[in-house]
C-alpha cells in the first residue's frame, strides 16, 4: 500500500540530494539481498558475509529474514511474511519456485548460495548498476524523489536495523549469539514509477536504523537504489 500521497514534479527537484549512499556515491550502489533465518544452521556464514559487505562503499546489502524456519523451534525476531513473499517472487524467475536459505540475489538478476563467498564477490565485480531511475532523498529525509528517467517499475521502501545481536534459545542455532547486519524490519510498496519525476513522503530512520528505496522492474532488474541512515 502506498504511504501518503504521491506528488508529481515537472521542474527541478529543489532541496534534494542524490543518494546512491550516504556520501552520494556515483554510480548507485549494487543491491545485494540475503534471504536468511536465525533458525538455519547454514546461515551464519552468509550473515557474516553480508556484514562484511555492509562495510564496503558502493554496496547496499539487505538481510531479508524469512519466516518458514520459525515453526522449527526458534522464531526469528526479524522474520516476516513479506520477506518470504519477496523470496518466492524471485524463485519464480530463478529456481522454478523452490526456496532455500541462505540465498543471495544480486541486482535482482542473479542468485547464488549466500555463503558462497567466491560467487558472491564475483557477482559484485561483474555488476554494472545503472541509475535508470535516479533516487534522491530530501535534505530533511522526509521525502524521496524518483526520476525522471526511462522505463517503469515499482518503488519499494525498505526499513532496516543496522546491527542486531541475538542470543538464540532454540532451534538449529540454539546457544549461539548471532549478529545480523542491515536486517530488514519492514518492506512497503510506495507506488509505481513510469519514467516521470515523482516524490514520495517517507519517515526518516530512527536511531540505529536505515532506510533504502529500490526501484525495480517487473523482471526483477534494479533500475535505481539509494539509502540513508
Amino acid at each position: 500500500m502506498a504511504i501518503g500521497c504521491v506528488v508529481r514534479v515537472a521542474a527541478l527537484l529543489f532541496g534534494l540530494t542524490l543518494s546512491a549512499g550516504p556520501a552520494g556515491a556515483d554510480p548507485r550502489p549494487v543491491v545485494v539481498e540475503l534471504f536468511t533465518s536465525q533458525g538455519c544452521s547454514s546461515c551464519p556464514p552468509a550473515d557474516a558475509l553480508l556484514a562484511e559487505l555492509a562495510r564496503r562503499d558502493g554496496v547496499l546489502p539487505l538481510g531479508f529474514h524469512v519466516n518458514y524456519w520459525d515453526r522449527l523451534g526458534w522464531k526469528d525476531p526479524l522474520s516476516s511474511q513479506n520477506s518470504t513473499d519477496r523470496q518466492k517472487a524471485y524463485a519464480k524467475h530463478f529456481t522454478g519456485g523452490q526456496i532455500y536459505t541462505p540465498q543471495i540475489v544480486v541486482e535482482g538478476m542473479r542468485e547464488m548460495i549466500g555463503s558462497d563467498r567466491e560467487k558472491v564477490l564475483s557477482a559484485l565485480r561483474e555488476a554494472r548498476p545503472v541509475a535508470t531511475a535516479p533516487v534522491a532523498f530530501a535534505e530533511d529525509r522526509r521525502s524521496v524523489a524518483i526520476g525522471p528517467g526511462k522505463g517503469g517499475g515499482t518503488v519499494v521502501l525498505v526499513r532496516f536495523v543496522r546491527h542486531r545481536t541475538t542470543e538464540v534459545g532454540a532451534g538449529e542455532n540454539a546457544g549461539r549469539v548471532l549478529r545480523d547486519a542491515n536486517g530488514v524490519r519492514a518492506l512497503t510498496t510506495l507506488g509505481a514509477w513510469d519514467g516521470s519525476a515523482r516524490i514520495f513522503p517517507v519517515e526518516p530512520p530512527g536511531a540505529g536504523e536505515g532506510i533504502a528505496v529500490l526501484v525495480q522492474a517487473s523482471d526483477g532488474q534494479m533500475l535505481g537504489a539509494g539509502y540513508i541512515h
